[in-house]
């Protein structure tokens, strides 16, 4: 892969947290994604779309919780309906063929990535859980208000709250990206991709991972992506050597 070009990211589930230990006996805190028969559901192109991008499906979907739009989309690509559709945008030289599965070997073990996914939802929550703030004083005359927000507005003129002023509300439950995380270990055999530190959203949520940003890719990796069954590279296949996992 030569610096600078773009490739599509995967679709994964997030299983939990556990944690492995280096040969130095080091414990690293990991988050366990597993990729499941990820594959290309279509293309977009510029001649025909204006843009160009692909369109990525993961896991099993029940064909009676599929709408009939839906399946005739996926029977045209030759696939099982999936239950997560996600589209990358891509130059047209990253475009990989319809129906093709991409395997955990797209990344590299120590690889640096961004994942995205949906935080967690915590409902209606307070000034101070919500934005940090510091809450009044503990005593000195206040009463029953010690994490209120204090004031929000000023003097009669202008007389109201400003919008986007913080103040108690929902939170949670927003897409979020945290950059820059590492990729500790990749398991070819069982779909998994082990990611240094936590990533957003609960277990059993869909994140979506993606070569990062802000970061200069390594030498190695699959292009346009590591597409099973397709001679792709053994060194971008191989993985690590093994390390003791404890739950």
């Amino acid at each position: 892969m030569q610096t600078g070009q773009v490739r599509t990211g995967l679709i994964a589930q997030k299983v939990g947290m556990t944690r492995v230990f280096t040969p130095e006996g080091e414990h690293v805190p990991v988050t366990v994604l597993k990729v499941e028969t990820c594959q290309v559901v279509a293309q977009k192109t510029q001649e025909k779309d204006g843009y160009t991008a692909l369109q990525l499906g993961v896991g099993k979907a029940k064909v009676k919780n599929v709408s009939k739009a839906q399946r005739g989309h996926f029977a045209k690509a030759k696939v099982e309906p999936k239950k997560k559709v996600v589209e990358f945008r891509v130059p047209a030289e990253s475009l990989v063929d319809v129906g093709a599965e991409i395997g955990v070997d797209h990344f590299l073990a120590g690889q640096i990535v961004d994942v995205t996914g949906t935080s967690i939802g915590k409902g209606f929550a307070g000034g101070m859980k919500r934005w940090n703030f510091g809450g009044l004083r503990a005593t000195h005359g206040v009463s029953v208000s010690h994490r209120s927000l204090g004031s929000t507005g000023n003097r009669q003129d202008p007389g109201r709250t400003f919008p986007g002023k913080k103040m108690a509300g929902h939170l949670g439950h927003e897409r979020v990206t945290t950059q820059n995380l590492k990729v500790v270990r990749v398991d070819v055999e069982q779909g998994l991709i082990l990611i240094k530190g936590s990533v957003p959203g609960p277990d059993k949520g869909w994140v979506i991972v993606q070569d990062a940003k802000k970061t200069k890719a390594p030498d190695g990796l699959p292009f346009p992506a590591a597409v099973r069954n397709a001679g792709a590279s053994t060194e971008a296949a191989a993985a690590p050597a093994p390390i003791e996992t404890q739950e």
